[in-house]
């Protein structure tokens, strides 16, 4: 397996808890880059691809492009996707999350996954290497457990 060719974009909503936020741990990591929204220039990536809901299925094909995600709440980040309207959206198998959620305020999608759920679905079918994604997420056994069937079938 080898890492992308681009590094995976991950734009962070100025509002997201950073002790809270599920993706903190791959700072450090290669291959990745954090970007803060709103951006103070407006820039949507050439050549990537957003992990969204209502798109194309993410597939090995879209190994060409480099991946774009979206991280916060789900009413947030709603308001951010009209900045990357032009980036194309691929959506992923359904999986359920193991991240605990109890909005009083709005319904979470139920295809709705926490980030770092997310970002380990897609490097699976994409055929990226997995090590150290879920390290130190703290649903890692339960995530992958709830989702074996799923994940053993990518």
């Amino acid at each position: 397996m080898s890492l992308p060719s681009q590094p995976t974009i991950i734009v962070v909503h100025y509002k997201e808890r950073r002790s809270k936020c599920t993706v903190e741990p791959l700072r450090h990591q290669p291959g990745f880059e954090f970007w803060k929204f709103p951006l103070k220039v407006p820039h949507s990536p050439a050549n990537y691809v957003r992990l969204g809901i209502d798109g194309p299925p993410l597939s090995r094909e879209d190994r060409q492009h480099g991946l774009l995600v979206l991280d916060a709440t789900w009413k947030l980040a709603s308001k951010m996707e009209a900045e990357f309207e032009d980036v194309p959206v691929r959506s992923l198998p359904v999986c359920q999350t193991a991240y605990p959620r109890n909005s009083k305020l709005f319904e979470d999608p139920t295809a709705g996954l926490a980030t770092i759920e997310a970002i380990y679905l897609a490097y699976k079918i994409l055929g990226y290497p997995l090590d150290g994604l879920l390290d130190e997420y703290r649903w890692q056994e339960e995530f992958l457990h709830i989702n074996d069937e799923v994940l053993n079938a990518i």
